[in-house]
């Protein structure tokens, strides 16, 4: 309740102040600026968890020198990248080539508002949240595939191919998934179905489709992202740096950030339909309302270990290997599996009428 006054407060004092329309205008930037905050910390945090992870890994260190246990180490690199030079090729389509980084920052960007922190930490709280998402995460592609063709480079080029073919692909399982659970609760909002979720999680509710869904959603979510073992986007033994290897400085830090950040939602989306999002496990989240964010980034913090576990354990697949594991085995499985998800829904409703 106290982030809920403090918002109120605010919003009473900027409309007693100015204009509807400017008071209006005034707080969509300013919760802009905050989501832009949450954002670059975020971003900065995950590439120094995933040097860290690694280091663990492979029996190494990591960054130890800037800072307090390296600690400061990304805002190092931040600050690097924000000096370098902005070189392209001569003859790439300057347009374009300028405009692709923003299709990925933004199309990550607006996912992360849809996100529900906390019942009260919720931006934008749509009733077609989980269509909204879906929609949204493929607008991602068109950046990459514009970036890798307006470079005029060859291997940018067949990176960003390799690109839409993988999320174009993958799309579909995520997809699919996320309906299987949205079977169970009735609804796309993501608040409603939190709530729904109140009496139990959903991955328990659910049953054995609600583990196998969730299992299919972090695979194709991992492959959605282009991160290992799915990165042939940026097979950097065979492409170079794959799409986006005529960029340098913050163009060439916006792909890597909106990785990052990507990475982020789809664990956090995981959270919100599989594990309850902020409701805690003992009942008492709504007591401690900042408890709330919490749980919310402890369950979505541990999905994101999970996931570059998976990236500094398994070898990168073939092309011809991720999309046969895609069409000829997670895509029908998830169709079975969704066709049981309502089965199980009906039979339940069945017995109790």
């Amino acid at each position: 309740m106290i982030l809920l006054s403090i918002t109120e407060n605010i919003h009473n004092w900027l409309f007693s102040i100015m204009p509807e329309g400017v008071a209006s205008i005034v707080e969509m930037v300013l919760i802009a600026v905050v989501y832009l905050t949450i954002f670059a910390v975020a971003g900065l945090f995950l590439v120094l968890l995933e040097r860290r992870v690694a280091a663990w890994f492979q029996l190494r260190i990591g960054p130890n020198r800037v800072g307090f246990q390296g600690l400061l180490q990304t805002m190092a690199d931040a600050i690097k990248l924000l000096t370098k030079e902005l070189t392209g090729t001569e003859r790439a389509d300057k347009f374009l080539y300028n405009l692709a980084p923003y299709f990925v920052i933004i199309s990550a960007l607006m996912a992360l508002a849809v996100i529900p922190f906390t019942k009260e930490f919720h931006a934008f709280d749509i009733n077609i949240g989980i269509f909204f998402l879906i929609a949204i995460s493929s607008i991602g592609v068109i950046g990459i595939l514009l970036g890798g063709w307006s470079s005029n480079n060859k291997f940018a080029l067949i990176g960003a191919m390799r690109s839409g073919v993988q999320t174009i692909s993958y799309e579909l399982s995520v997809g699919l998934s996320l309906l299987t659970m949205v079977v169970i609760t009735g609804t796309l909002q993501l608040s409603e179905i939190i709530e729904f979720q109140k009496n139990g999680w959903l991955i328990v509710q659910g049953h054995i489709p609600a583990i196998i869904a969730f299992m299919v959603f972090m695979i194709s979510g991992t492959a959605e992202t282009n991160r290992a073992p799915f990165d042939m986007v940026e097979a950097e033994s065979e492409l170079g740096a794959g799409f986006h290897t005529e960029y340098s400085g913050m163009k060439f830090a916006y792909f890597f950030l909106a990785e990052f950040i990507n990475m982020f939602i789809i664990a956090a989306i995981a959270t919100t339909m599989f594990f309850g999002g902020w409701l805690s496990p003992f009942g008492i989240t709504e007591s401690i309302p900042w408890l709330g964010v919490f749980w919310f980034l402890a369950k979505t913090m541990g999905l994101v270990f999970l996931m570059m576990w998976f990236r500094w354990t398994f070898p990168r697949l073939r092309v011809d290997q991720l999309l046969t594991l895609e069409w000829k085995y997670l895509l029908p499985i998830n169709l079975v599996n969704m066709v049981v998800m309502a089965l199980i829904v009906w039979l339940n409703l069945t017995i109790r009428f």
